[in-house]
């Protein structure tokens, strides 16, 4: 398991122990900076992941360079060997079968390990992409979840001050016929 796919167990661990809002069971109430590490760590640790996978594929170029410097180097000495066998008249035709199956032998093993590590570097690409691209729906979800939440506390936020709001201009309703009535008391007198 990679350090990332552990952060995100850990995050979902996390969502998993916070308690329900009160009245609801979907939305939870969460500690915003312990999420926030989370993502920060789960942030620093994304680019080691994904280093580590270019250094894959670089792998894989060295791979197919190393079979076609093989497979050159076998051509090379089927070459010669060829040279060699051809030089001598009397198995002239033995020479020119033994060299046409090396160097058909040598074609073959090279377009093998070719094939071979071209299959590798795809099969590990495309694991790569699949597991950037679960990862990401991960984080995707998560944030949607801590956006949701977040626009919840805040229209309740913006409830309570405007219920706040209300409250004080009733109360400075109730108080100006207090005030008309002191007006009037003190031209009385």
């Amino acid at each position: 398991m990679s350090k990332i796919e552990q952060i995100i167990e850990e995050i979902e661990q996390y969502i998993d122990r916070c308690k329900y809002q009160p009245l609801s069971t979907s939305k939870i109430i969460v500690n915003k900076e312990e999420l926030l590490e989370l993502l920060t760590e789960l942030r620093l640790k994304t680019p080691d992941e994904i280093k580590k996978y270019q250094s894959i594929i670089k792998n894989r170029d060295e791979i197919l360079n190393k079979a076609k410097l093989d497979a050159d180097a076998m051509l090379q000495q089927t070459a010669i060997q060829t040279n060699e066998l051809i030089n001598e008249h009397e198995i002239m035709q033995q020479a020119f079968v033994k060299a046409n199956e090396i160097v058909q032998q040598a074609t073959n093993q090279a377009q093998e390990i070719l094939d071979s590590a071209t299959e590798d570097a795809n099969n590990i690409r495309m694991g790569a992409i699949q597991y950037t691209d679960e990862m990401l729906s991960n984080m995707q979800r998560i944030l949607a979840n801590t956006i949701e939440d977040a626009r919840n506390r805040y229209d309740g936020f913006s409830k309570s001050l405007e219920d706040t709001y209300s409250m004080i201009q009733n109360n400075r309703n109730e108080l100006r016929p207090a005030e008309e009535e002191a007006a009037v008391y003190q031209e009385e007198m």
